[in-house]
Parts: structure tokens; C-alpha cells; sequence
């Protein structure tokens, strides 16, 4: 390999160090939208078993935006920290450059499926928006916004994805490793505590 392997270090450029402060404020949300289902939650039991009084619109807040902010805002800092499973038994015995060309094939791929999702997404949030769909609940809230959080995570997403296709494609061309790659494998042994 090149010039090194960015793993689990710095961002490799300036872009990436960007995205990298988009994504972090998105998990960040998603964390504020987790802790608010769990707060819920918690209130909505209180209330239906000790005041017979449950929260009637709790459900329907959790299961349109919290939900989804949890899921889709976290997205593209998984992908970041290279969270998602990925099948990689062989990539660290091929040569690099091969390994960068099929990354950057894959990233490519996928990030014309994101793209078309986002955008499918984005037409769903205006529709949504300029009709003002709302569900029919208790508390008719508007569906727009479940479609915006998708949007906006499933974009971030889209340029992390786009930048690994277009980073790994450099990284082949050039021979050294000019996009963070996912660091090695665990391999030690684990035998010995589970033998406790």
C-alpha cells in the first residue's frame, strides 16, 4: 500500500472532516430523538398505570418522526465509522489498487441508489408539505416532516457514499490510500473467557 492507511484516524481530507461535522451533528440528533422515546415512554406508562390517563398521541410521535430521526440521522455516521456490516474476508488479500477499483465501484452504485432515494424522499416531503398531509390521529401531525428527516439523512449519506467512490477511484489511480479504509479485523484469540 502507498502512502499509508488512513484507519480509524483522521479524516483524510478537508471535505471528509466537513462531512464528518455534519454527520456528527446528525447522530447528535438522533440521540436527542432516542432519549425523547425513552422519556415517553416513560411518562406514557407512568400515566396509563398509576392515573389510568396514557398519552394518547405518544405512539403516533414515536412511529412518524422519532423513530425515523433515530434510524436515518445515524445513518451516515455509521457509514463513517464503518459501522455497517461488510463482508470482507478477501479485501486485505487483494492488491490495493483492485481493492480501491471494486470500493469505488460499489460506492458508486450505491450512491446512485441513495441519490435516488433522496430525491424520491425530497418529492415526497414537498408533495406532503404543499397538500399539508397529516395523519388522522388525535393530534393530525403533519407527515411532511418524517419525510425531511429521511431526506436529510439519506442525503448526508448520499455525499459520504460519493466521496468514498470518488476517493477510492483517486486511491487506485494513485496507488496510495487517499480515503479512510475500515480497519483490520479483530483476530486474537477469544478462547480463553469463554472457557470460564
Amino acid at each position: 500500500m502507498g502512502g499509508g492507511t488512513l484507519t480509524g484516524g483522521p479524516a483524510a481530507n478537508g471535505f471528509s472532516r466537513w462531512l464528518a461535522r455534519v454527520e456528527t451533528g446528525l447522530v447528535a440528533l438522533s440521540t436527542l430523538a432516542m432519549a425523547a422515546i425513552m422519556c415517553i415512554v416513560v411518562v406514557d406508562v407512568l400515566m396509563r398505570y398509576a392515573f389510568a390517563a396514557p398519552l394518547a398521541w405518544s405512539y403516533d410521535l414515536i412511529g412518524l418522526y422519532l423513530v425515523s430521526a433515530v434510524f436515518f440521522l445515524a445513518l451516515p455516521d455509521t457509514m463513517h465509522h464503518h459501522g455497517h456490516i461488510a463482508l470482507d474476508v478477501f479485501a486485505p488479500m487483494m492488491p490495493a489498487k483492485l481493492r480501491h477499483t471494486l470500493q469505488s465501484l460499489g460506492y458508486g452504485v450505491s450512491s446512485a441508489l441513495i441519490a435516488a432515494i433522496t430525491w424520491l424522499e425530497f418529492q415526497q416531503a414537498e408533495t406532503a408539505f404543499l397538500a399539508d398531509q397529516r395523519i388522522a390521529s388525535v393530534i393530525p401531525w403533519p407527515t411532511w416532516i418524517a419525510h425531511a428527516v429521511l431526506t436529510v439523512g439519506m442525503a448526508v449519506l448520499f455525499l459520504r457514499c460519493g466521496y468514498r467512490a470518488v476517493f477510492h477511484l483517486a486511491s487506485a489511480i494513485t496507488g496510495r490510500d487517499l480515503v479512510e479504509v475500515p480497519p483490520p479485523p479483530i483476530t486474537e484469540d477469544n478462547t480463553a473467557w469463554r472457557a470460564e
